[in-house]
């Protein structure tokens, strides 16, 4: 698997560098800058980018924002945030162009390599990892039962679907109903899971964390 890395951190940068080098990965390029990022995926067309969240110039959100431009342009990369701390504040922007092929870790979560091997070949092949941290910080808090208890078994099918990236056409012909259909299941799994009328963009977003962090 070919990757980018962006980390500020020499330590951080050049002992994930070895690692994924360990685990058989090949590090096409490394970035110490924001600013550096968009060339170098243009430039060597990873399968992976492996993003700091805070990065120079101003250590705030630049890896959010690298992340959602790479997701926007090049959706066949998969892209991996990893960070010290929980940024939920930005975490729900990164899934705006979809829940496939994320992921937002924690660095500290990272205990042993089989663990960050597995999490980018779930990446590539189209999956998400999203720390539960991050998941409790984006979503209000709500009682601790199992939420998707209160959806009906199609309204979870149609849940799971929007997980995976699905669009309401998809979904529809995914599981041979109408649109309208799917509109219908979608408005009610709102309602039963609390998320309140946001744009739509941001409900969906809400939903599919609510799914990630759920126990099934």
């Amino acid at each position: 698997m070919r990757l980018i890395t962006a980390d500020d951190s020499l330590i951080e940068r050049e002992g994930l560098s070895r690692l994924l080098d360990r685990l058989g990965h090949q590090v096409a390029a490394t970035a110490t800058r924001a600013d550096q990022v968009l060339g170098l995926v243009v430039r060597h067309n990873p399968d992976v980018v492996v993003l700091d969240v805070r990065l120079p110039p101003t250590f705030t959100d630049e890896g959010i924002r690298l992340g959602t431009a790479i997701r926007r342009r090049h959706p066949r990369i998969a892209v991996l945030l990893l960070s010290h701390y929980v940024e939920s504040s930005y975490a729900a922007a990164l899934f705006e162009h979809g829940t496939t092929k994320v992921g937002y870790l924690l660095k500290e979560r990272l205990l042993d390599a089989e663990t960050l091997d597995e999490v980018l070949h779930r990446l590539h092949g189209g999956g998400t990892a999203v720390d539960p941290e991050v998941i409790a910080g984006v979503l209000r808090p709500r009682d601790t039962r199992d939420p998707l208890a209160r959806l009906t078994d199609r309204e979870r099918e149609v849940l799971s679907l929007m997980a995976q990236g699905l669009s309401d056409r998809g979904i529809a012909t995914r599981l041979a109903i109408s649109d309208t259909t799917v509109g219908t299941h979608i408005r009610n799994l709102f309602r039963k899971l609390d998320i309140d009328a946001t744009p739509s963009s941001n409900r969906r977003v809400h939903a599919v964390l609510t799914y990630l962090g759920s126990p099934r």
